[in-house]
């Protein structure tokens, strides 16, 4: 039980340290939305826990590549297809379409997000 705590923390830590590389409002987001997963997840069953270790690794992975192509004008981000978005819950997309409503609005500078 020890090494699972120390995993997640070390996964938390991780993706809070990742997100510094992104711009600040998108960091500031990210890392309300991690603190808030990890918080919502501290005693969800095991099975639950493997799917949400995998998938937030899966996430550490995809955007540490996409972060270190970043250089070369490559976005950081990932298409969701149709077929990925019919297995979300309606509370999912809502807190999708939210998250993608603060990410994609404009900064003081007049820059996209």
């Amino acid at each position: 039980m020890a090494s699972h705590v120390m995993q997640v923390r070390a996964l938390y830590k991780a993706v809070l340290r990742l997100h510094r590389g992104l711009p600040y409002n998108l960091q500031a987001m990210g890392d309300q939305y991690v603190k808030d997963e990890f918080r919502r997840h501290k005693t969800c069953s095991k099975t639950e826990a493997k799917i949400f270790m995998d998938e937030w690794t899966k996430y550490y992975l995809t955007l540490a590549k996409q972060l270190s192509k970043r250089k070369k004008k490559q976005t950081v981000g990932q298409h969701l297809g149709p077929e990925l978005l019919e297995n979300f819950t309606d509370e999912q997309v809502a807190q999708l379409h939210e998250l993608f409503s603060v990410a994609t609005q404009k900064s003081e500078t007049g820059e996209p997000s």
